[in-house]
C-alpha cells in the first residue's frame, strides 16, 4: 500500500522498470506485450502511487526524474529479491513434497523401521526420508496435523487408536507380541519367574503409553496380579528395555525389540505364553492424495500387508 493506503501493482514496478530501459513508451510496452495506452496508465499510476513525476515526457528520449533515478534502484532490488523469494519458496515445497515423511513409535525405530525400509529400498528409490520418533499418542498427532504423511507403530485388534476412529487407511505389515523379560541368573534361569510365587518387581509402562494401554487391554485381570509391584515407571519400551537388562525387574517388551537380546541369553522370557500379548505391526497413512514418492512407498507397503 501506498499514499492514502492505495494499492501497487506488482506490473506497475516491471512496467516502470521496461521504460527506463528503453526510454520510449512505444517499445517499452510492445517488450512487456500491452497496449501502449494500457501501459501509460501504468506508469500514471506508479506515479500517483508515489505522489511524484518519475518520467520527463518532454524529453526525447523519455528520461527519469530525480524521483525515478531516486526509485528505480530501489524497485530493481525490490524486484529481484521477489524473485528471488519465489525461487525459494519453491524450493522449499518442491523439497518438502519430494520428502517422505514418517512417523515412527520410539520401539519400532530402532528395531523394525531399518530393516523395513531396506527392503522397500529394493525396489524403490525412496529419495529423502524425514523420520520422526515419539510415543504412540504424539505420532497419531502428527497423522492427525498431516505434518507426516506415514506413522508406523504398535496396535491391537481390541484396542482402536484415534486414527482407526478417523478411519485412516492401514496395512497390518507384521505380527508381534509383547513377552514378559528380565535378566537371567547366572545357571540361565528367570531371575524373576512369573511361573512362581513371590513378589515381581515390575518395570511399567506409564499411563499415556501406547504399548502399556495394550498391555492392559491384552492381560486383563492378569495385569492386575498382586505379586506384580511396579518399581519403575516409564513411557517407552527401550527404555524399560534398559532397565530389565540391569536385572531391575520384569519388563513386557515387544518381541521384535527384545530378540537380539533374547538371542544372545542378555534377557529370557519370565513367563510362559499365556503371559504374552498379541500385537500387530501397521502402517498408517493420510486420507488425501499424497506426493508421487509417498505414493509409490504406500503402493509397495502394501506387498508387505499381512493377510488377516
Amino acid at each position: 500500500m501506498g499514499p492514502d493506503n492505495r494499492p501497487l501493482d506488482l506490473e506497475w514496478l516491471e512496467d516502470f522498470v521496461a521504460l527506463a530501459d528503453s526510454g520510449n513508451f512505444s517499445r517499452a510496452a510492445e517488450a512487456r506485450a500491452i497496449a501502449q495506452p494500457a501501459f501509460s496508465r501504468h506508469i500514471r499510476a506508479l506515479e500517483e502511487w508515489v505522489g511524484a513525476d518519475l518520467i520527463d515526457r518532454g524529453a526525447h528520449p523519455a528520461t527519469l526524474t530525480p524521483a525515478g533515478r531516486r526509485l528505480l534502484p530501489l524497485v530493481e532490488d525490490v524486484l529481484a529479491r521477489l524473485v528471488a523469494a519465489r525461487i525459494k519458496a519453491r524450493m522449499a515445497h518442491d523439497q518438502s513434497v519430494a520428502s517422505l515423511r514418517i512417523a515412527v513409535t520410539h520401539a519400532l525405530s530402532l528395531s523394525f523401521l531399518p530393516g523395513w525400509l531396506a527392503r522397500l529400498e529394493a525396489s524403490l528409490q525412496l529419495g529423502a526420508v524425514e523420520m520422526m520418533s515419539d510415543g504412540t499418542a504424539a505420532c497419531e498427532e502428527l497423522m492427525l496435523q498431516r505434518k507426516v504423511q506415514f506413522l508406523l507403530c504398535h496396535a491391537h485388534p481390541a484396542l482402536p487408536g484415534r486414527l482407526d476412529e478417523a478411519a485412516c487407511p492401514v496395512l497390518r505389515l507384521a505380527d508381534d507380541a509383547l513377552v514378559p523379560v528380565c535378566a537371567p541368573t547366572p545357571s540361565g534361569s528367570p531371575r524373576h519367574d512369573l511361573r512362581q510365587d513371590g513378589p515381581i518387581p515390575l518395570l511399567a509402562y506409564g499411563e499415556a503409553s501406547g504399548l502399556g494401554r495394550i498391555l492392559r487391554a491384552g492381560l486383563g485381570a492378569a495385569a492386575r496380579d498382586p505379586r506384580l509391584h511396579p518399581v519403575f515407571t516409564a513411557p517407552h519400551a527401550l527404555l524399560l528395555e534398559a532397565l530389565a537388562l540391569e536385572g531391575r525387574g520384569v519388563a513386557w517388551l515387544p518381541r521384535i525389540l527384545a530378540a537380539p537380546a533374547l538371542a544372545s541369553g542378555r534377557l529370557v522370557e519370565a513367563g510362559d505364553a499365556s503371559w504374552q500379548v498379541a500385537t500387530e505391526i501397521r502402517l498408517y497413512r493420510q486420507h488425501v492424495d499424497m506426493a508421487p514418492a509417498a505414493e509409490s512407498l504406500w503402493q509397495l507397503a502394501r506387498l508387505d500387508d499381512a493377510p488377516a
